[in-house]
């Protein structure tokens, strides 16, 4: 079973013609409301894919993440976990232009009062996957990391938004994703993505996935085996939960069972179709849709071991 402890937000959605400028003011004719919060995303993007997915965070006392919980009961999670804490939801601001890119802030609101100790141990079993992000305080991360190296459990942390690690937290990763940039200052090399990817997996004996935005992504294992996947071919309309839906996906395929390789493609397909709605929880594929579009995107290069 997949534990995904993090952020919880409602997503307030401003679809634009084209993104501010610094300074300047465009306006648009609605706003609309949508579950979010890269924790509640990646669980929902778990659960659709047929991963049985317990989310765990905070909402705030004021009735904002009630659609958020609702939206991921409806994907299929168990969200007995969460705690309602005083104070607002998180909410974030999401301004889309019609190209598909994106600028998001982020009020963290009650994320700020997650903590390792709603981590039940019970939950952290050997065969079980434990998912973190950094959207909710880091001590809670690394804490919640410890504690599942410590009973057995497969972990992956998403280093999103990128946080400075305190020494020695990436001892209790398995499977490291972060997007190039992130993997750049992480490892200290300017290095091409593979040979950044490589040196992460080689330095801290993880699985190092970096992904490459409109390119798809790279992961190299911590003996160093390589594979390269590509994207789908679709027509953008909103990238918002593109990333989210890979990691979702990427961690319900590895929960599974399923071979790196195989889990790489069913992430990738998963993060194309995400494009191709507007918002982020409502815009994930079930495991129906990914497994009907698996052979539009060609299965994963192997890249052998450097």
């Amino acid at each position: 079973m997949i534990t995904v402890f993090g952020s919880l937000n409602l997503d307030l959605l401003f679809n634009l013609d084209r993104l501010p400028a610094p300074g300047e003011t465009v306006l648009t004719r609605e706003i609309v409301q949508l579950p979010g919060g890269k924790g509640a995303n990646q669980a929902s993007a778990a659960a659709k894919a047929g991963a049985r997915t317990r989310f765990v965070g905070c909402v705030g006392e004021d009735g904002l993440g009630a659609s958020v919980l609702a939206s991921l009961e409806a994907a299929g999670c168990d969200v007995s976990g969460v705690r309602t804490v005083p104070g607002a939801t998180g909410t974030a601001v999401v301004m889309v232009e019609r190209s598909g890119e994106n600028q998001i802030v982020v009020g963290s609101g009650a994320n700020l009062a997650v903590e390792a100790g709603m981590l039940d141990p019970a939950w952290l079993k050997p065969g079980d996957t434990l998912v973190c992000q950094m959207e909710i305080p880091l001590e809670a991360v690394v804490e919640g990391l410890a504690a599942a190296r410590r009973t057995g459990a497969r972990t992956v942390l998403n280093l999103a938004p990128a946080r400075v690690l305190p020494a020695g937290v990436l001892a209790d990763v398995d499977v490291l994703v972060l997007n190039e940039g992130e993997a750049a200052l992480l490892a200290g090399t300017e290095a091409p993505p593979v040979g950044t990817a490589r040196k992460l997996a080689g330095d801290h004996s993880l699985t190092c996935v970096v992904t490459l935005g409109g390119e798809g992504a790279i992961a190299v294992t911590p003996d160093g085996r390589g594979y390269r996947v590509g994207t789908l071919a679709v027509q953008a309309v909103d990238t918002v939960g593109a990333g989210d839906a890979f990691v979702g996906v990427l961690s319900a395929a590895l929960d599974a069972g399923l071979a790196l390789p195989d889990a790489l493609h069913r992430a990738s397909v998963a993060a194309g179709l995400t494009c191709t709605r507007p918002g982020a929880a409502a815009a994930l594929p079930d495991a129906a849709e990914i497994e009907g579009r698996l052979s539009a995107l060609a299965r994963p290069v192997d890249l052998g071991d450097g």
